[in-house]
């Protein structure tokens, strides 16, 4: 399998993802929530926030997903990179919040290091190749 094709699976893997958890922060929060990693959920009106996480997180997708059908596949690297780190700040807003370390690290550190990982797999898969130039004949 070549490193277009395993980039490929990845950030489609990731497309779905987080396109899957931002719309069950929409449609279910409540049950949703508590796999995030706080101690506590907002409470009243206050629950409307984890709304605009699962917007949040269905832009994200669609950002990854028009990228990665329309062949950008540079632009994918670096917008990988970038959206890695929302989910370290996803992990940092856990911990600094007295919430689950292990889901603060095992979720959401280990999905900003994925994320990482994959973005610089498909800038390498991307970098251009270039070669020392022929040198005129005398």
């Amino acid at each position: 399998m070549t490193l277009k094709k395993i980039n490929t699976v990845l950030t489609a893997a990731f497309v779905l993802f987080i396109l899957w958890f931002g719309t069950e922060y929409i449609l279910s929060p409540a049950t949703t929530a508590p796999g995030f990693g706080l101690p506590s959920w907002p409470s009243g009106d206050g629950g409307g926030f984890l709304v605009v996480k699962g917007i949040r997180d269905v832009i994200l997708a669609l950002v990854l997903a028009v990228l990665l059908l329309t062949g950008h596949r540079r632009a994918l690297g670096w917008v990988l990179l970038v959206e890695a780190l929302a989910a370290f700040g996803d992990m940092a807003t856990v911990l600094a919040h007295h919430g689950s370390a292990p889901t603060a690290f095992g979720v959401h550190g280990f999905t900003a290091a994925l994320m990482v990982v994959t973005g610089l797999l498909v800038l390498r898969e991307t970098r251009e190749v270039t070669t020392a130039p022929v040198p005129a004949p005398r």
